[in-house]
């Protein structure tokens, strides 16, 4: 089994064998930078069969002190960084951003987002692996 960088010239295969896999999202921009790593195996003949492919993910944070102000004014603060948030990240090169809400708020503050325009996307299972 041999390892090995991602190359262009990959770039067909890989695109037969996901069409073959028939999951429901489009194989990804590979010239995107914010693909940071792309390894490929090859088998004997030395075509590729298997293809990892890190994208690199924008995990949101929200830090809001709970005390400070009306529920009203709490709020527009949000909105006001929800915006300029979206802004900054499309600017970077992010076509999505992520958030893991811990189980005392997700309900009540779930709905929040989702008049916002988030997705809660139950149709993957998320896992994770620390590397640290």
């Amino acid at each position: 089994m041999h390892v090995r960088p991602y190359t262009s010239a990959d770039l067909d295969a890989l695109r037969r064998i996901h069409a073959r896999q028939d999951f429901d999202y489009a194989f990804p921009d590979l010239g995107d930078p914010i693909f940071i790593s792309k390894l490929v195996v090859d088998d004997d003949a030395g075509r590729p069969v298997c293809a990892s492919l890190a994208r690199i993910t924008c995990e949101m944070y929200l830090v809001a002190d709970p005390d400070a102000g009306t529920p009203r004014e709490r709020y527009a603060r949000i909105l006001a960084l929800h915006d300029a948030g979206a802004r900054d990240l499309l600017s970077r090169g992010f076509d999505d951003a992520h958030a893991w809400l811990p189980p005392p708020i997700a309900r009540r503050f779930g709905h929040r987002l989702e008049a916002l325009g988030w997705i809660r996307d139950d149709a993957w299972t998320p896992y994770c692996r620390r590397l640290r």
